[in-house]
């Protein structure tokens, strides 16, 4: 069926407000004259602008047709009155008799009791309410269709000038419009520490600029053109054959489609263009209103909808526009806060790390790889704070409370004098934990426990002297991959380890062998889809798969340790016989380099880690096997407890402190013992006092984490009758009914031993 074609009022209001835009007026003027015009173009005698504050209250702040005295005087909270209502509900309200409406509030200032008919539409901006439009007749009627939409794109119009921040001009002294209020997120805390600074968004908004069109019929072609671009796309995504058949991104990408090919979309675009707006302002509004209806939805299958429709409407507006985004860093403050819905350890890595003062997460989770390098990188992160991307704007002012999980965005004065006092605070704490960089790492009962940090970027190692940590326990080698624009060669990869040993300055640096795969993405490796991927082909698996690219890695680090010692270990062993044939191909390194005259290291220790549960049943022959074993509690705890890392819903419902977990840890412990092999942990639980403090009690003596951590970590320590605790929690490990939580038990023989956790 043909679009009808609406009558040039609506486009010639938007070419009048388009001209009142650019005339140098005041900002109340300016107002006062776009109320004017519309009430003269839509044949109203009332037209008002309510715009929402900071505090919850909508403020009438011009209008045409009332009493002119309750400008500035008239209010009315959200939820209240008519106008309160569309602004909570962000949906119009077209009434031929207001006050028969149940919600209808009569303020007597006004003078609107003699009017009947009443629409009113939300001013949107993203999906968030800045305020509301009304239009009043003394007649009974009901407004027309395309009236409402006429009323709705002039409501654009309005909320960019609310946006741009003019309105901030006449605005009463100690209020705030929403749009600025200061807002606190409660989160996770996921990496400790503080940041104040300014927001990045990670994928920045497309910022619609010209809003009114000259020719409707040229723009609803350039909207049809950018659709079946974006249709094509979406189609080739869909029948590439490395796309799985099944599985949960294959939903996603059919639920794109089925958004892309919508006509009750494309339609109510196409109206708006009709209605004046060019194609990329009309997919914007469109947007916006669908946003702010969903946003109010409680069901998480419906608003994870909303992010797919989200993401589509946002490449529809980047084809339109042309927009690719800006290149990494710029326009990149010194105190950046990245802002990002989900994002993957190498976008991350992507950033200048000088800048950045922190990383805010509406997904993921504590130990996800992003946020296992933002650790590394002693950045604090803030996750699970939810609506954080869609309340921000590029340069916003923030303050990231790793410790706290909390994030204050455009914080007041008094808030931001709380924290640079608390960084000051913050900074004298550390300067205590430097002062113990010396001190050797004994508990009080005599017990010596090595503490290692874990690294991955050359960055990391000016952290190795300051920290006084004693060497490297875990290199994440697959970093310098994930950085890379290309695959490393065998050159840059030696000389990489060359210079890691070298700033290491004697003390051990243990490799981690090559571990992409899962989340950890590397651009130009081309890998299958899965449906699992933290179970499928990485690390180990896709090494022995790819033999060439293991043993590059073997000679590199061989030729690099040359005359010294050489540490490396393997991830995600599953069999023994993997440990086999990494052998049989390291062993055809070490010839190949002899026959051609290299020299080699004088020491090789071999390891293997720990992170699948199914090593449990081997752990005497995998003893046997190597020089050394590390436990990656991380993994081994998700494989455990069949709990994904990344997915918040379950990386928290069980604790790493429970008995089950603290029980496998046990296991290895005496398994290493029995056979004399040393045994070290990496991962989330070395780095935090209180679980630091129950590996020891477990019989663990060397254990790695960030850098940061090992101050923290040592003064715990100092304070410790390790014996004791072993005591105690064998004890409630043995407990067949116990009566608390081993994490309450630990928590109470720090505070009764006075041990700092």
């Amino acid at each position: 069926m043909p679009m009808r074609d609406l009558s040039a009022g609506p486009r010639v209001l938007l070419r009048r407000l388009r001209e009142l835009m650019a005339e140098p007026l005041d900002p109340q003027e300016r107002l006062d004259r776009i109320v004017r015009q519309i009430a003269s173009n839509m044949v109203a005698e009332v037209c008002s602008v309510y715009v929402l504050r900071s505090d919850g209250v909508l403020e009438l702040y011009a209008t045409e047709g009332l009493n002119p005295e309750a400008v500035h005087l008239s209010q009315l909270k959200m939820g209240q009155g008519l106008v309160g209502t569309i602004a909570a509900s962000a949906q119009p309200l077209n009434l031929s008799d207001a006050q028969a409406h149940p919600a209808f509030r009569y303020l007597p200032e006004t003078g609107e009791e003699i009017y009947h008919s009443f629409l009113g539409v939300p001013i949107l901006r993203a999906g968030r309410t800045l305020g509301v439009l009304v239009v009043q007749n003394k007649a009974s009627r009901t407004y027309r269709e395309d009236e409402v939409e006429a009323l709705e794109t002039t409501a654009m119009v309005i909320a960019e000038m609310i946006a741009t921040g003019e309105l901030k001009k006449i605005t009463k002294p100690g209020l705030e419009l929403d749009l600025t209020r200061p807002v606190t997120i409660e989160g996770d805390g996921y990496n400790e520490g503080l940041g104040l600074g300014h927001v990045i968004l990670h994928e920045p908004r497309v910022v619609v600029t010209n809003l009114l069109n000259e020719d409707a019929e040229s723009e609803v072609r350039r909207l049809a053109e950018a659709l079946g671009s974006l249709r094509i796309s979406i189609d080739d995504m869909l029948s590439r054959r490395d796309v799985a058949t099944e599985g949960e991104h294959r939903e996603v990408l059919e639920t794109y489609r089925m958004f892309a090919y919508d006509q009750g979309w494309v339609r109510r675009m196409e109206e708006a263009i009709h209605n004046g707006l060019t194609a990329e302002a009309a997919v914007e509004k469109v947007q916006s209103d669908t946003k702010a209806r969903m946003m109010r939805l409680t069901d998480p299958y419906l608003r994870e909808r909303m992010h797919d429709f989200d993401d589509l409407a946002n490449r529809l507006l980047r084809q339109l526009t042309g927009f690719s985004g800006r290149s990494i860093g710029e326009g990149m403050p010194a105190d950046a806060i990245i802002f990002a819905r989900a994002m993957g350890a190498a976008e991350l890595l992507d950033y200048p790390r000088e800048r950045l003062r922190g990383l805010v997460l509406e997904d993921g989770a504590v130990t996800s790889h992003v946020v296992i390098v933002a650790r590394a990188m002693g950045i604090p992160v803030v996750g699970q704070a939810v609506g954080a991307v869609a309340l921000a704007e590029n340069g916003d002012a923030a303050i990231i409370d790793g410790d706290d999980g909390q994030l204050h965005l455009r914080p007041v004065s008094d808030v931001l004098k709380a924290y640079e006092e608390k960084v000051r605070l913050r900074a004298r704490r550390q300067e205590q934990f430097r002062a113990l960089r010396d001190v050797d790492p004994v508990t009080k009962d005599g017990k010596r426990i090595s503490l290692m940090m874990n690294a991955g970027l050359i960055v990391d190692l000016p952290h190795l002297p300051e920290s006084g940590a004693d060497g490297i326990g875990l290199f994440r080698t697959e970093l310098q991959f994930m950085i890379a624009s290309t695959m490393p060669k065998l050159e840059e990869q030696e000389a990489f380890y060359r210079n890691v040993i070298r700033q290491a300055d004697g003390l051990p640096v243990t490799f981690r062998a090559l571990d992409i795969g899962g989340d950890k993405v590397v651009s130009y490796f081309r890998a299958h889809e899965e449906e699992n991927p933290a179970l499928g082909w990485r690390a180990i698996r896709l090494s022995l798969d790819r033999p060439g690219l293991l043993r590059t890695q073997l000679r590199a680090l061989l030729r690099a340790s040359a005359d010294a010692e050489l540490r490396m270990m393997l991830p995600m062993v599953t069999e023994v016989a993997e440990i086999h044939a990494v052998r049989d191909l390291l062993q055809k390194e070490v010839q190949h380099l002899s026959k051609f005259g290299h020299s080699l290291p004088r020491k090789l220790q071999f390891g293997a880690m720990l992170e699948v549960p199914a090593l449990m049943w081997q752990l005497d022959e995998l003893m046997a096997e190597v020089d050394f074993v590390s436990v990656g509690s991380n993994d081994l705890f998700q494989f455990s407890m069949a709990a994904d890392r990344g997915n918040a819903r379950v990386s928290d419902r069980f604790d790493m402190l429970g008995r089950p977990f603290l029980r496998i840890l046990r296991d290895i412990v005496r398994a290493a013992e029995r056979n004399k092999t040393p045994l070290t942990l990496c991962g989330e639980m070395a780095g935090k006092p209180l679980s630091a403090m129950a590996l020891i009690g477990l019989g663990f003596r060397s254990v790695s984490m960030a850098p940061t951590s090992i101050g923290p970590v040592k003064a715990m320590l100092l304070s410790l009758d390790a014996d004791r605790l072993t005591e105690t929690l064998n004890a409630a490990l043995d407990d067949r009914q116990p009566r608390e939580p081993v994490r309450e038990l630990l928590t109470r023989f720090a505070a009764e031993n006075g041990i700092p956790v």
